[in-house]
């Protein structure tokens, strides 16, 4: 539970999204409660979250980032606060000379939480076990073989992975003592991991957590931990200051955060993240017009929106597809198309894109331009929407907000039902950005835009090759400039 800033972006490359504004912030608030004492003071911690999984089983939709978030599930990586792949499980690894086989030496005296050890053979069966249940998995790397054999596991893969260490790192691999699934059911029962805690019960309301006492990295923190779930931002800034919780995390509501910031009772906690907020732009619609998302990019002021009482300093402007905290050459990059809503008006007046009729929207193919944006509530995307619509209309174009749940904008995502899709998404979930950069990759089933390039395409895909880190740096910015 920590306070995260997301990076998100006025451009994604050449026009490909409309970006939202640069850093956007998760945030962490502690307090002592009502009556200046804790439950925490008394071996129980109480966590209020926004609950998005009915379930336990990690292998299931990304729930897996439920089990790691409750402190149940381990990988056999981590990353640092800079995202650099670390070892957890895995105490070690290798690679092959051909780059096609990866030894990973698992950690000694490791149990899970019923007492069971932790050997290759167990974590064999549980990277198997995600593979069959979840077809995600194979988006991360396809294997030929996976052996074990004592403390060792190889894996050959099909070709070269160049991020092999961190794909294991995503929650999907969790590793999980698949021999307690037959007595158990994962999915509502939890599933036995090597944690620090371990699953007491798990309701609508409520998941507890009681310490693992089979822990093997050092003392556990609390004897329970209980999370409880909360419907929005409001509502666990709420029950934080009501004393009802000690902790609560993702407080997006500007005034909910100013008034606690104020507080000397909280503690809010802020920090830099790798998050990048940005709005597709469909290509196969009205927007696959160069012109007209030229003019857009430039009609559109981000840092205003940013510094808004709406949005209250909880995003960044930025004018890239990658984050400026990551080290892939940001500094470097020039913004295309700053704010200039003068040079949008004449870009589309001399391409004849006006209005003809005098009603105020301008029309392109002899129709009026009402673009649909397709978006949700959390993380601010409402906001930036409305934003888009009162600048866009400065230079004759109209906008119809389309908002409901987030499983509605990513089936419109999906459908291509959209012109603006407003999303928020972690760049380097995996400690590379190469996943997330298939977004733009013509041949990729998640390039949900329509984009295609010759040139980024064999950008794309040397870089799925590429081992060398300061070559594979190189690509990135290349391709981020480019696109």
């Amino acid at each position: 539970m920590f306070a995260m800033k997301m990076f998100n972006t006025k451009k994604l490359w050449k026009a490909v999204s409309l970006g939202l504004c640069g850093v956007a912030l998760t945030v962490m608030l502690a307090g002592c409660g009502a009556d200046n004492s804790s439950s925490a003071d008394k071996g129980v911690l109480k966590v209020g979250v926004t609950n998005f999984a009915d379930t336990l089983e990690p292998t299931q939709n990304f729930f897996g980032w439920v089990v790691m978030r409750y402190g149940l599930g381990e990988c056999l990586t981590k990353f640092d606060e800079k995202m650099n792949v670390q070892p957890w499980l895995a105490e070690s690894w290798s690679i092959s000379d051909d780059h096609m086989t990866w030894t990973f030496k698992i950690r000694e005296g490791v149990k899970f939480s019923n007492g069971n050890p932790l050997t290759a053979e167990a974590v064999k069966a549980s990277i198997e076990r995600a593979f069959a249940k979840n077809n995600r998995a194979a988006t991360f790397f396809k294997y030929k073989e996976i052996k074990a054999e004592g403390q060792v596991l190889t894996i050959v893969t099909e070709k070269p992975m160049p991020n092999m260490p961190g794909f294991l790192a995503d929650p999907l691999f969790i590793i999980v003592d698949t021999s307690a699934e037959g007595s158990r059911d994962f999915a509502k029962e939890g599933p036995i991991c090597t944690g620090p805690y371990m699953v007491e019960s798990f309701v609508k309301e409520k998941a507890v957590m009681k310490k693992n006492p089979n822990y093997w990295d050092g003392e556990v923190p609390y004897d329970k931990v209980e999370i409880i779930f909360m419907g929005d931002a409001s509502a666990k800034a709420n029950a934080l200051k009501a004393g009802d919780v000690d902790l609560v995390e993702n407080i997006t509501n500007v005034s909910d955060i100013q008034t606690l910031q104020a507080d000397d009772s909280f503690t809010v906690d802020i920090a830099s993240g790798v998050r990048c907020g940005f709005a597709w732009m469909n290509f196969n619609g009205v927007l696959g017009n160069e012109t007209l998302r030229q003019a857009i990019q430039m009609a559109v002021d981000h840092d205003t929106i940013c510094a808004s009482n709406t949005i209250g300093g909880l995003y960044t402007a930025g004018y890239s597809v990658l984050p400026s905290t990551l080290a892939y050459g940001y500094e470097n990059l020039e913004n295309p198309y700053p704010y200039d809503p003068d040079a949008a008006n004449k870009l589309l007046d001399d391409a004849g894109i006006v209005d003809t009729d005098g009603d105020g929207i301008r029309e392109l193919d002899g129709q009026n331009i009402n673009l649909r944006c397709v978006s949700y509530e959390n993380r601010l995307l409402n906001d930036f929407s409305d934003a888009y619509a009162l600048y866009l209309a400065e230079i004759g174009i109209g906008v119809t907000a389309d908002y409901g749940s987030s499983d509605d904008q990513w089936s419109k995502l999906v459908a291509g039902q959209y012109d603006f899709n407003n999303n928020n998404w972690t760049t380097v979930g995996n400690g590379d950005p190469t996943e997330y950069m298939a977004n733009w990759y013509s041949k990729a089933e998640a390039n949900y835009c329509g984009y295609a390039s010759d040139e980024y395409d064999a950008l794309y895909e040397e870089l799925l090759s590429e081992f060398d880190p300061e070559k594979r740096a190189e690509l990135l910015q290349i391709g981020r400039a480019h696109v």
